[in-house]
């Protein structure tokens, strides 16, 4: 094998700490290894970032999770009325939703005909299913294994 030198400068690549590529780079070739570089470094930070992220992310949920469990044992009796009332409002949800379909349903063409109607339909069961939601989700995750009384 000869010296390194004998190849050509697309088969190298500087793997350098060098940050500052060649600026007045003489061939393509050079040229491709300071982009290169360019591009590794920037994917290097990005990963960095990225796994900044999650951590603080990570961390926030289990900050949640430890204040929610902490809550329900603080309130056991209360943590299993969410519990119960969470049930109980989910057959009132599947209920409205079965109603909101069959109103869907039945009114197909007038909806997509005309805004006055699909309108009318958001502001008939639109208000009342985000506030049922928000109200159920909340219920939810009070009551979710709720410790036993």
């Amino acid at each position: 094998m000869g010296d390194s030198q004998d190849y050509t400068p697309v088969f190298r690549i500087d793997v350098s700490a060098d940050q500052a590529p060649p600026v007045n780079a003489s061939n393509s070739g050079e040229v491709m290894v300071a982009l290169l570089h360019q591009i590794a470094t920037t994917q290097r930070r990005q990963n960095e970032l990225l796994e900044q992220l999650v951590n603080a992310t990570v961390a926030a949920q289990k900050q949640r999770n430890t204040e929610l469990q902490q809550w329900k044992e603080a309130n056991p009796r209360l943590a299993q009325s969410c519990r119960r009332a969470a049930e109980a409002l989910s057959k009132v949800h599947a209920e409205f939703l079965e109603t909101l379909t069959q109103e869907v349903q039945e009114n197909e063409e007038c909806l997509m005909e005309g805004d006055f109607m699909l309108n009318e339909f958001v502001d008939r069961f639109g208000p009342r299913l985000a506030h049922l939601n928000g109200v159920l989700q909340v219920l939810a995750q009070l009551g979710s294994n709720a410790p036993s009384v």
